[in-house]
């Protein structure tokens, strides 16, 4: 699979502020929500920017807006929030994610951060009953944040890409891993699973998110998800077809 790039991408974070203790992250991947769901959490808390991703080596995007282009994937916070979100607009291949994920752990290293969470849809066959958030979480996430908590485990299954080297980085350092998964249709985004994502995030570190707003922001961003989806699809063969949750 690295034959198809012509060389290891490399990532590189840059950053004017110190961030906080925690970093909440959403990702490009099938359905949107993770990327929805942290992209809501910004534009609710009115976070500014304080930092960015670029990468050498593989394929990339640059959004942009009412005429004004930005980078693709973007950290945020504000002086009296201890959370820092990272929006990642940028579609990471599995076979890049072990690369990705190491740019974004030298950074949290660098900075101090305790603890990632990491919301996620994922595209599993589920009833409606199944509409709900579940954790993977290393131990000592799961002590600090998820004894009060009524989020329940994900059974059983993988990771891989960029879930599965920082949840590894996780079990093998005092760094805390968390990764909030939720079941996600074709739609793009799922705002029903954009939602569960931001309710999950609000019982967690009660930062005072209101999810009811999510439809009519998800709206306004509709287009742009929808034609990054595109390019999603277009990139599908990179993804494993067995995602194997149960």
């Amino acid at each position: 699979m690295l034959g198809r790039f012509r060389q290891t991408p490399d990532f590189t974070i840059s950053s004017d502020h110190s961030p906080g203790e925690t970093l909440l992250a959403g990702f490009s991947t099938f359905g949107l929500a993770g990327l929805t769901a942290a992209d809501f959490v910004v534009d609710q808390l009115e976070l500014e920017e304080i930092g960015h991703l670029s990468v050498e080596g593989l394929p990339t995007v640059t959004p942009f807006e009412d005429g004004r282009p930005r980078h693709h994937t973007r950290l945020f916070s504000r002086p009296d929030l201890d959370v820092t979100v990272l929006v990642g607009e940028l579609f990471v291949p599995a076979v890049a994610g072990g690369a990705f994920a190491d740019a974004v752990l030298e950074w949290t290293e660098r900075n101090d951060v305790d603890e990632i969470a990491v919301l996620s849809g994922v595209p599993i066959p589920h009833s409606h009953a199944e509409h709900e958030t579940y954790f993977v979480a290393t131990d000592d996430y799961r002590e600090r944040r998820l004894t009060d908590v009524e989020i329940p485990p994900m059974g059983r299954g993988f990771f891989d890409g960029t879930n599965a080297a920082l949840v590894e980085r996780g079990v093998d350092s005092s760094l805390g891993v968390c990764v909030y998964i939720t079941p996600v249709h074709a739609q793009v985004p799922d705002v029903d699973a954009a939602v569960r994502l931001v309710e999950a995030a609000e019982a967690v570190y009660g930062l005072g998110l209101d999810a009811d707003p999510l439809e009519a922001f998800a709206g306004e961003v509709r287009q742009h998800y929808a034609e990054l989806a595109e390019r999603l699809e277009a990139r599908e063969e990179e993804m494993p077809e067995d995602r194997m949750y149960m």
